[in-house]
């Protein structure tokens, strides 16, 4: 399917081009029963599944776990109890979408901050589609919006008018010099979020500490984590040698790549920007995402995504 022409915005999102990326909804499989493509030679799934919720006590019988006996009925009858459990009917998708200064950002394609944008939109429909609730957190540095998990399309809406609406899009570069955004948000993410939900993070992941790490390897041993790493192509590697100016909107600088130098400390900053997520990914069985400002998203996660049945 060519969708090259649905991803048209590149420094500001619309409503009318977030609530579009519902035709794509069915093309992304977010199902307990997926499997992701390939990642470092093995196929994993950062999927554990939806949560279970308590459903009967019945009595208990050889080969049951004796961690689901039911105490209190057990004392009340007098008979050893067995806790069942049953799958839950939804599960609680929370979409964590980075919207601080440095996203706002692009030398190519479209802005870090629109890319995360249409990320998250194409996300919310799946989860919709799949009969899951949809909430978020959606900050900058000085801003935050938390919206619970709400079913059907009122919740993707809710969600995709506050992503459209966050007053970082008019004021992006305000709270530029605020690192500690990142660890607040995540602090406020585990309290929000509930064992057995699907998390997914859509970041730079700039001024990522070692603290946050241990916030999201948390999140990650209750609740299934994906990370989107979103990066423009100018950060992995610099143009060949000359003499470059670039701005931010505000502010101009120039870029000297004759410095062989220079330009071989800046890769290896990047490099090693990518193996700490890496390291991540694997300590705490997440999913690692990577997309530059030039990808098409659908086709990234479709990419990564496939469902059982076809492998």
């Amino acid at each position: 399917m060519q969708t090259r022409h649905a991803f048209s915005e590149k420094v500001r999102i619309s409503v009318s081009a977030m609530v579009g990326m519902n035709r794509y909804s069915s093309l992304i499989p977010l199902n307990p029963g997926i499997i992701l493509a390939r990642q470092s030679g093995n196929y994993q799934s950062p999927f554990k599944g939806r949560g279970m919720e308590f459903d009967e006590s019945r009595l208990y019988q050889p080969g049951d776990d004796i961690r689901n006996i039911d105490w209190r009925v057990t004392a009340r009858t007098g008979k050893t109890h067995t806790k069942l459990f049953r799958e839950e009917r939804e599960r609680p998708v929370f979409i964590w979408v980075d919207l601080r200064a440095p996203m706002y950002f692009a030398t190519r394609g479209m802005f870090k901050s629109v890319m995360a944008s249409y990320y998250a939109a194409l996300l919310a429909w799946a989860a919709n589609h799949h009969g899951d609730r949809i909430g978020g957190v959606i900050f900058s540095e000085n801003s935050h919006n938390e919206l619970k998990p709400h079913r059907g399309k009122i919740g993707v809406l809710r969600f995709i008018n506050k992503l459209v609406e966050h007053p970082s899009w008019e004021t992006p570069y305000a709270g530029q010099g605020d690192n500690q955004a990142l660890s607040r948000e995540l602090i406020r993410l585990r309290r929000v979020t509930r064992p057995g939900s699907l998390i997914f993070l859509i970041s730079d992941f700039r001024y990522m500490s070692e603290s946050d790490e241990n916030q999201i390897i948390r999140l990650s041993k209750h609740s299934d984590v994906v990370l989107i790493y979103v990066y423009d192509p100018l950060e992995e590697s610099l143009p060949a040698a000359g003499q470059y100016r670039i701005s931010d909107g505000d502010r101009d600088m120039s870029i000297d790549t004759y410095d062989k130098r220079y330009t071989n400390r800046y890769h290896d900053r990047h490099q090693l920007h990518i193996d700490r997520l890496i390291r991540l990914s694997r300590m705490g069985n997440i999913f690692l995402v990577s997309s530059t400002t030039l990808d098409d998203p659908l086709q990234v996660l479709q990419s990564k995504m496939v469902s059982a049945s076809r492998l």
